[in-house]
């Protein structure tokens, strides 16, 4: 087993950056760890530390081509993107594992090819967040079958019969992780509750009728927190008003780290089908 790269766009489109034959190959590539940029105060012989902020980090690599075909390739696809997702594959010692990252690509040289027939580019791949691993969880009680509930990872859950909209987990990363949640309808007043080590510590209600073949799409990414009401026709309709949710309210749910959490989805009428994701944070993995 060998680490591996790709890119994934926002239609779910990607390009591999381990094939030379058919895209490219990524080599040589730097800034896979961390830096924090810190502020202290000075007092007698003892510093304190009064900030501390991650850096952006970048991750200069190196780019090779078969041909000039391949290039343009790469760079139609870059071009034709409006968000990129830099996929890192790692053979840990019990078995492969995936982690994202959001991404710029902003230099990328072109010279010519060499004589051993290959064209070798410097690249600066810009990073727009932490690495993360989405953790996704589905269910449908429309159909009794054992397999109705799926999992993409292993929750720290518990259910009885099919009471699955109570959810419990814990947020192994190194940030507080957001949640995306999908909610098909006809469901009505929905409402997100979270509990924190028994106790409850957030609610979310959201005043609304998500009526058949009509989805609550939920989602708490940092600069990227939206409520919205996927329509028949594939329209999105935002619910972040009033009269719909309280705008004072505290309505962005994150999961703290190393905690006990349980994220409970409720509505006036039963929630029939759900997906849940939680978007796990690392400073470097």
């Amino acid at each position: 087993m060998v680490r591996g790269f790709k890119l994934v766009n926002e239609k779910g489109q990607e390009i591999s950056m381990m094939d030379i034959e058919n895209y490219c190959l990524l080599t040589e590539p730097q800034g896979l760890g961390f830096s924090y940029e810190a502020e202290y105060e000075r007092l007698g012989y003892t510093f304190i530390q009064k900030a501390r902020r991650i850096e952006q980090g970048q991750m200069p690599v190196t780019i090779n081509f078969m041909n000039y075909d391949k290039y343009r390739k790469l760079i139609d696809f870059i071009e034709d993107s409006e968000k990129l997702k830099l996929v890192y594959k790692l053979p840990y010692r019990n078995k492969e594992k995936e982690y994202f990252r959001d991404v710029d690509i902003n230099i990328l040289t072109k010279t010519e090819i060499q004589t051993n027939k290959v064209m070798s580019e410097s690249a600066t791949i810009d990073f727009l967040s932490l690495w993360y691993e989405e953790k996704t969880l589905t269910y449908n009680l429309d159909n009794a079958e054992d397999d109705i509930i799926r999992w993409d990872f292993e929750w720290d859950s518990k259910f009885s019969d099919y009471d699955v909209s109570n959810i419990n987990l814990i947020n192994e990363g190194h940030v507080q992780a957001p949640i995306l949640i999908e909610v098909d309808g006809r469901v009505v007043n929905p409402r997100f509750e979270l509990w924190v080590e028994g106790v409850k510590y957030q609610t979310v209600p959201i005043n609304a009728t998500i009526e058949e073949y009509e989805k609550l799409i939920y989602g708490t990414k940092e600069a990227d927190f939206y409520i919205r009401k996927q329509n028949t026709d594939g329209t999105l309709e935002d619910l972040f008003k009033d009269g719909v949710i309280s705008i004072e309210n505290d309505n962005v749910i994150r999961i703290p780290k190393r905690k006990s959490c349980e994220l409970r989805l409720l509505a006036d009428t039963e929630i029939q089908k759900a997906k849940i994701t939680m978007f796990v944070y690392y400073i470097a993995v």
